[in-house]
């Protein structure tokens, strides 16, 4: 009896193996986000197939979830985003039996996420960063001084210092849950402000150095940081970083900075989650375990220079990322952070009314 059992179980193992082989999981993720080798590895240890397909905003994300049959099985929203998208209903809970990799994560950061998600019942971190400014070191020099030193918003928001930069190029994120909090901010207000008046403060704050900003967009600005094609961008931390390593490599001479400015900046989380209706939820969960494997999240930390919430993974991330400030903050600047909520449907429609005329310059 126990070898027939034995043997049936055994059967039973490998035809569920056989079965997660013949599977495809389809990742939708943001662009320049993840280690070059990531998918090609969790292919040879998993024999999963990955269809994987990037997007530049979190609005991109939002309107292909909340349509429905998106055909995706694991997506990366923003946590305030990944709120509202659970109240809708687009996201499943998690099965934490199919995650033993959830013993890797870091508790408190874990904690944080728990204000968009109660209890991580539907999402994991994947990355997290901070909100500030990437700027070309020579063209800052050159119309600063040398002994100007970026750390403030001031750069961007003050019409005098941003009109210095106009000729080389600034470039601002398309993302209004980014620009008005950091606004709101430099202006005194409370960021996580959902009053209008505060908004409407603020769009006249951006409407006036409108005519500094050379474009809006929420990754171009990474490959023109790198070449020398702008010289300022309010930005994503790693995403900025990114640019830096670029242009090193590239030799052009030409040296790109990140700053954490000191009156604060937008802390966020990216989430991995799991739509309702995906194709494949058991796929999911093996890419979601995989992600969160130390050498697996620490080589992506090591390539796009975004932080993790893996407390396993410290012991192989490069000492010069780990001991960054400007990737991985100190306590003293976590204490400007700020976190945002979903804006409801009245304060979103005002935003969007708002933005539309930043953009425009009307």
């Amino acid at each position: 009896m126990q070898n027939r059992v034995t043997t049936a179980t055994v059967a039973a193992i490998l035809a569920s193996a056989s079965a997660v082989q013949a599977q495809t999981v389809n990742v939708y993720n943001w662009s320049d986000y993840i280690a070059p080798d990531t998918i090609e590895r969790f292919t040879a240890e998993t024999g999963i197939s990955v269809n994987y397909d990037v997007f530049d905003s979190n609005d991109t994300l939002e309107a292909r979830m909340l349509a429905g049959s998106s055909g995706f099985d694991v997506v990366v929203p923003t946590a305030d985003f990944m709120q509202r998208q659970i109240a809708a209903g687009v996201y499943q809970p998690l099965n934490k039996d199919l995650l033993p990799n959830l013993s890797n994560m870091d508790p408190q950061l874990m904690a944080l996420a728990e204000a968009f998600d109660p209890g991580n019942e539907h999402g994991v971190i994947y990355l997290w960063g901070t909100t500030g400014i990437g700027y070309n070191t020579a063209a800052v020099t050159e119309r600063m001084g040398e002994d100007y030193e970026v750390d403030s918003w001031d750069i961007i928001f003050d019409p005098e210092i941003a009109a210095r930069f106009q000729d080389c190029g600034i470039a601002w994120l398309d993302a209004p849950t980014e620009m008005f909090p950091a606004a709101m901010r430099y202006l005194g207000l409370d960021p996580t402000s959902t009053d209008q008046a505060d908004f409407d403060t603020a769009a006249e704050l951006l409407n006036g150095v409108r005519s500094t900003v050379r474009y809006f967009h929420s990754s171009q600005y990474i490959s023109d940081l790198a070449n020398g094609e702008i010289c300022l961008a309010v930005g994503w931390s790693g995403d900025v970083l990114q640019a830096a390593e670029r242009a090193d490599e590239a030799g052009a001479g030409v040296e790109v900075g990140y700053a954490i400015p000191d009156e604060g900046a937008h802390l966020w989380f990216d989430m991995l989650v799991i739509p309702a209706d995906a194709p494949n939820p058991e796929a999911a969960h093996a890419f979601i375990n995989f992600l969160m494997d130390p050498q697996v999240s620490a080589d992506i930390v090591n390539y796009v220079m975004f932080p993790d919430a893996n407390a396993a993974s410290n012991d192989f991330i490069d000492e010069e990322i780990l001991n960054d400030p400007t990737i991985f903050p100190s306590a003293e600047a976590k204490e400007g952070f700020w976190t945002l909520s979903p804006y409801d449907s009245r304060t979103d429609r005002v935003v969007t009314r708002l933005w539309t005329r930043v953009r425009t310059g009307q």
